[in-house]
């Protein structure tokens, strides 16, 4: 993790029986961190050997209210921005796309950087798959839309939006709103 994130402590127990393969091959983790103006957070992950089965997640150690930050990306120097994405939070990028929650979402603590990765990796899939021309073309307009973001070329909105309040954009810069 980034040297503005202070951790405060880690504990993982292996040989833990795999939800998915069914051996004694998964390690569970916790770990405690300190983000400023963010507070305490609990990481959690459990990832298997054998399968590769991962999940990880994201908790405030204090009870938070639900939460939007929404974040203006307009130049090199906002891709470091802190990001923590709880498992129930959703990321949007207006245009591009949003990252929901659902059965297998994760939690992560990242950077603004981190996350339009993110997505460049999910519109390439969508892009490869395609089979109409014109989703094709869509695609990699998004992708030239976030490499010049990438570049410092383009601005980009990001929202992040959480019932749980675990999820936050740590910056002046960002807006904290009630949804």
């Amino acid at each position: 993790m980034a040297n503005d994130v202070k951790d405060l402590g880690s504990e993982s127990l292996a040989g833990q029986p795999c939800p998915m393969c069914n051996t004694k091959n998964l390690t569970l983790a916790e770990a405690q961190s300190e983000i400023p103006f963010f507070g305490k957070i609990f990481v959690f992950s459990m990832h298997c050997s054998n399968c590769h089965y991962h999940k990880a997640d994201v908790e405030a150690a204090e009870q938070k209210e639900p939460c939007k930050f929404t974040f203006e990306v307009d130049g090199k120097d906002d891709l470091s921005v802190r990001v923590v994405r709880s498992s129930e939070g959703i990321i949007k990028i207006p245009h591009v796309g949003s990252m929901e929650p659902g059965v297998n979402a994760e939690g992560f603590v990242s950077n603004i950087e981190g996350v339009i990765l993110k997505f460049k990796k999910q519109i390439e899939l969508l892009r490869d798959s395609a089979e109409e021309e014109e989703d094709r073309k869509k695609a990699k307009n998004m992708l030239k839309k976030l490499q010049n973001v990438l570049w410092g070329s383009e601005k980009l909105k990001m929202s992040i939006e959480d019932p749980t309040g675990n999820s936050a954009i740590i910056s002046d810069k960002a807006v904290r709103s009630k949804i």
